[in-house]
């Protein structure tokens, strides 16, 4: 029963993009995190702003700036009234189809602002990449903000959502980063700006240090990960003491039967409600539509295989090696309660010694947020990025 109970967490762990070497205790301390309701954590709305600033941000040094951030401000998206549709129904209702390689059907999500003004204003289109697990609609509490000056894309990669999930793909990071730079050249065909959280912020690094045609205006990654899954930090000593766990997971994934029962397990709706509570600091976000985002594709044909392959597959490449390439501008947006790649760890670490060391890239941290920031704490989300994209947009 404990081994079982063991698997049951750790894939958990996994599935969420878990890349927290603090955070491996979960691994032996297991029902309790994962499939018990986690204290509520007192909501805190404090933000710490690191920011090294180049020329064209016209600023002039390394600064740090605290400072408090109504809970009331305006910028989250508001509840629907009664009757009305929801904002992710309405989202939903505005997807189109695309057709990559001429064989996967990958669905997005195109809104202009009013009379297409952005593009009369200079201001770059942007691209919403999800993470594991997530879709388009994991972006309901942004895409109507920033519409209102941009044109916005999301999409759902290939394994997601309502995009393709082919039986027996081998899913890469790779795969995801090239999926992005054609949506670039073919649908929205100018320099454009990716905002990824998680795995797609990986996603979005890999494809801007790929891309060669300045298809990419600049980045913005919210809680980047280090890799497809565990094994992108196996040179961590905390990681090594339970790689032997990490390959029996990746075996019995193997199994077409107990990858299947342990798959059935997560996406139960008390399962999944609990791991979002884990990993979201405002944990009145972690609504019922919020589970519904997350486990509706996970009844698709194909999500089963996708799960496995993503879980057992090769981590793909590491964002230390990648970010020195990348001269674009870079936004940084980092909760401090991410449990899986929190700012003590390997990832966490380098990503905030690199405000200091890089012109071209800014961090905010935002207190009392967790894994998923925009959706977590949209309000501190847009607090930053809106300042940003309008430097960005004239420099």
């Amino acid at each position: 029963m404990e081994v079982a109970s063991g698997v049951r967490s750790s894939l958990s762990f996994l599935t969420l993009q878990t890349h927290s070497p603090s955070h491996l205790q979960t691994l032996n301390n297991t029902s309790n995190l994962f499939f018990t309701s986690p204290k509520t954590r007192t909501r805190r709305s404090s933000c710490s702003l690191h920011y090294h600033a180049p020329a064209s941000f016209h600023r002039a040094s390394n600064f740090i700036i605290n400072s408090s951030t109504s809970s009331s401000a305006t910028t989250a998206e508001p509840a629907p009234a009664s009757g009305a549709f929801s904002e992710v129904e309405m989202i939903k209702n505005k997807c189109l189809k695309w057709q990559w390689k001429g064989q996967y059907s990958i669905n997005y999500f195109a809104s202009s602002s009013d009379d297409d003004s952005s593009d009369n204003k200079g201001y770059p289109p942007l691209l919403l990449v999800h993470g594991f697990g997530a879709s388009i609609p994991h972006w309901r509490r942004n895409i109507k903000t920033l519409s209102q000056n941009y044109t916005v894309y999301a999409i759902d990669l290939l394994g997601f959502g309502a995009s393709d999930k082919p039986p027996g793909f081998s899913y890469t990071m790779e795969t995801w980063a090239e999926l992005i730079l054609d949506f670039l050249e073919e649908v929205i065909k100018k320099p454009t700006v990716l905002i990824g959280n998680s795995v797609g912020s990986l996603a979005c690094v890999i494809a801007a240090s790929d891309s060669s045609k300045e298809l990419v205006r600049g980045i913005v990654l919210l809680n980047c990960a280090g890799g497809m899954n565990n094994k992108a930090i196996v040179d961590d000593w905390r990681i090594k003491l339970v790689l032997p766990l990490l390959w029996l997971i990746d075996f019995l994934l193997k199994q077409r039967g107990i990858a299947s029962a342990i798959f059935e397990r997560v996406k139960q709706r008390e399962s999944l409600k609990n791991i979002l509570s884990s990993v979201y600091g405002n944990k009145d976000s972690v609504d019922e539509e919020l589970v519904d985002i997350i486990r509706e594709p996970a009844n698709d044909e194909g999500a089963l295989d996708a799960f496995v392959s993503i879980v057992t597959g090769p981590p793909g490449p590491n964002p230390v090696q990648l970010m020195p390439k990348i001269s674009l501008p870079v936004l940084l947006l980092w909760g401090n309660e991410d449990p899986f790649t929190p700012l003590d760890g390997p990832v966490g670490k380098y990503f905030s010694s690199l405000a200091s060391e890089k012109e071209n890239v800014k961090l905010c941290v935002l207190e009392g947020v967790g894994h998923c920031p925009h959706d977590d704490r949209p309000e501190l989300v847009h607090e930053n990025l809106l300042p940003w994209l309008a430097n960005l947009s004239n420099s």
